[in-house]
């Protein structure tokens, strides 16, 4: 972030985008597929399904919580028509209800949303499962992935398990201030895309701007469409390389499944309890867990704050005062930070008068 700020089509700045292109396809496990790098936050990836939908078409969201909510809320806007399969709270649709759903449709789903880590409750969906349903119920459906809290931490196989599009941004996992939206698109996706009726409802989100800038950049070309956040693509570039350095994807996969573990052993023998029903069921870059009776999330957070370590309060509108979330993920797996928030929660936790 540090580096001289320069212009997009500076000589030395084009092979660093170009090589964070490359970069993504080896993080996300796929030959063949298109990735995008363009400023704004992940939700920015929401507003990029522009490019495949359009008006009527109909979505199936796969709603583990406040972002299959928004999600599918961002979709509405655009036209479709969203049905979403809603778990109870902690839990996720399971591979019945995805084939039910899919068979009873009046028509074939143009689109299967699936939040791989919902942020708001610490649900892990099982993307490889979903996509092996789908394939099999509903062969022209696209099997889209709002990686935002995954990519990174998460075991994702882009080309083997059949994925169309996986989006994310740069704030989580990939280790880099937020202001980058990324997306893998498959071919089958794009095909969707340039075989489709209408218009794209958006200028600055679609494709047709952006797949000529990024085709530059891979070939070590500049362009222009609009001004990338140069030095957040420095950033990327730094952190991907870091990522592809440090060990096989396998190996990140199972660091980040190790920590979580051990981590949610601790918080078991603190006497609490996750939100998700189960560790199958929980996410590996964080843990949302339920309050203790008697304890706020105000108190808890300034208890660790006070600390020198920053947790978030619950998001789910239904229960957002009853629970806490703590993210573990990249750098703080790496360098084991989650034994100092292991400490701080617990200490936190007895000055606030919980017994256990």
């Amino acid at each position: 972030m540090s580096t001289p700020a320069t212009s997009h089509v500076d000589p030395n700045f084009i092979p660093i985008f170009g090589e964070s292109l490359e970069m993504l396809r080896k993080v996300l496990l796929t030959e063949k597929a298109q990735p995008l790098i363009v400023s704004g936050s992940g939700t920015l990836g929401w507003d990029m399904m522009c490019n495949l939908i359009e008006p009527g078409d109909n979505v199936l969201v796969l709603n583990t919580g406040y972002f299959g909510d928004k999600f599918g809320e961002c979709l509405e806007v655009y036209g479709a028509n969203v049905t979403h399969l809603r778990a109870p709270i902690g839990s996720r649709p399971d591979r019945g209800a995805v084939r039910e759903a899919l068979a009873s449709a009046t028509k074939p789903y143009k689109l299967v949303v699936i939040t791989h880590v919902d942020t708001s409750t610490g649900v892990l969906s099982n993307v490889r499962s979903i996509a092996e349903v789908v394939h099999e119920k509903s062969p022209s459906t696209l099997v889209v992935v709002d990686g935002v809290c995954s990519v990174g931490s998460e075991e994702i196989r882009f080309d083997q398990w059949g994925l169309d599009i996986v989006l994310t941004a740069s704030q989580k996992a990939l280790g880099c201030p937020p202001g980058l939206a990324i997306l893998m698109v498959s071919q089958k996706a794009l095909g969707v895309f340039n075989n489709r009726k209408t218009n794209v409802p958006s200028y600055y989100a679609s494709w047709a701007k952006w797949l000529p800038i990024m085709q530059a950049y891979e070939s070590r070309k500049g362009s222009y469409f609009a001004t990338p956040a140069v030095q957040l693509i420095y950033a990327l570039h730094t952190s991907l390389r870091q990522i592809l350095t440090s060990g096989t994807m396998e190996q990140r996969f199972a660091a980040h499944l190790g920590a979580s573990r051990g981590f949610k052993q601790k918080i078991r023998d603190l006497g609490l309890r996750q939100l998700p029903e189960s560790d199958e069921f929980a996410a590996n870059g964080m843990t949302a867990i339920w309050l203790p009776e008697g304890i706020s999330v105000p108190d808890l957070l300034a208890a660790l704050a006070k600390r020198g370590v920053q947790i978030a309060g619950g998001l789910h509108v239904d229960v957002a005062t009853k629970y806490f979330r703590i993210g573990h993920m990249g750098i703080s797996v790496t360098r084991k930070h989650l034994d100092v928030v292991y400490d701080a929660l617990s200490a936190g936790l007895t000055e606030l008068g919980y017994k256990h």
